[in-house]
């Protein structure tokens, strides 16, 4: 059994899927919530496994994985969008993370892999990003900081434990089952599907730079490239991208909306980036391809899927 911390997340339950696609039974971990989303009812108690865990608490985390016979763990907690506080947020990435390798060890586990984040390249000029890449020490944001610290501790605790922990570099995300709201693609997409304005009202002064660019990635590509890193036999590399391996911009984004619903309003545009950003902020997927990974979705494709899906499941 594979067992996914956050697999009630977003990146979690996609993942969950693409895991079942292949034949494979999971286990994902509900911490405070207790919902069972409905693309999974029919297979909980079968192929689907929900166990209610801690992952800050070692008794937790260790009854898990033996009660359920976890041969390996695919680790993608993260707090929620709106935090607590910076503290619970480092207790979750510091005493989770902590928890998890100790499992780990203690149980002889297969891999572990971790969610990190393509925001680790933060800071640096310009794409594409390597996963060789020097890190800046600077980090602006909680994920970028987070992430960074993770894969530093991960890999330490790794090397002296003989574990093996693979880190996942992961792209700006988008696609079914992303609730917070937070990124442009969505708001766009969500706007495009009720035929109405795409929000910003949140931003500052309303609107948002046409220029600015991510490596924006439809969320089953991502999926799907968890899958390949962690259940391949052997890994060359510690780290891994996976991403669409491309930098699209807010406009290029809108454009796909367009595309797929012409009519489609975001006033919030403004001409310019966002001063300081990186120019192609893109990956290099080269790592990923050696394991048969490559993004399948373009952003035409992606943002048309999505928004078929809103219309069939509204938010």
């Amino acid at each position: 059994m594979i067992l996914i911390v956050g697999g009630m997340g977003f990146i979690g339950l996609n993942t969950t899927l693409r895991f079942l696609e292949v034949g494979k039974p999971v286990v994902i971990s509900q911490h405070s919530a207790r919902r069972i989303p409905d693309v999974l009812k029919s297979e909980v108690g079968t192929r689907v496994q929900v166990a209610q865990m801690d992952v800050t608490s070692p008794y937790a985390v260790f009854e898990v994985v033996r009660r359920h016979r976890i041969e390996s763990i695919v680790n993608l907690m993260a707090p929620p969008a709106r935090s607590l506080s910076t503290q619970a947020d480092y207790h979750l990435y510091t005493a989770g993370l902590q928890n998890v390798l100790e499992a780990a060890r203690t149980f002889g586990l297969r891999r572990v892999s971790l969610g990190s984040s393509v925001a680790v390249y933060g800071g640096i000029p310009a794409g594409p990003f390597r996963e060789d890449a020097p890190l800046p020490v600077g980090s602006p944001t909680q994920v970028s900081a987070f992430k960074k610290g993770m894969e530093t501790h991960a890999h330490f605790y790794a090397a002296q434990a003989k574990l093996d922990v693979v880190a996942l570099r992961i792209g700006s995300i988008y696609g079914p089952l992303y609730y917070s709201m937070h990124n442009p693609i969505s708001r766009m997409c969500h706007g495009a599907a009720r035929n109405a304005e795409a929000d910003f009202s949140d931003r500052p002064d309303g609107k948002i730079f046409e220029d600015d660019q991510a490596d924006w990635t439809y969320v089953k590509d991502v999926a799907r490239g968890i899958q390949q890193v962690h259940m391949a036999e052997k890994l060359a590399h510690r780290v891994y991208n996976i991403a669409s391996g491309r930098a699209t911009s807010n406009r290029d984004a809108f454009e796909a909306v367009l595309k797929a619903v012409p009519g489609a309003r975001c006033s919030a545009l403004k001409p310019g980036k966002t001063p300081g950003a990186s120019t192609n902020p893109a990956t290099d997927l080269g790592r990923a391809a050696e394991l048969g990974y490559r993004a399948e979705h373009s952003i035409e494709t992606g943002v048309a899927a999505y928004i078929d899906w809103l219309r069939t499941n509204p938010q």
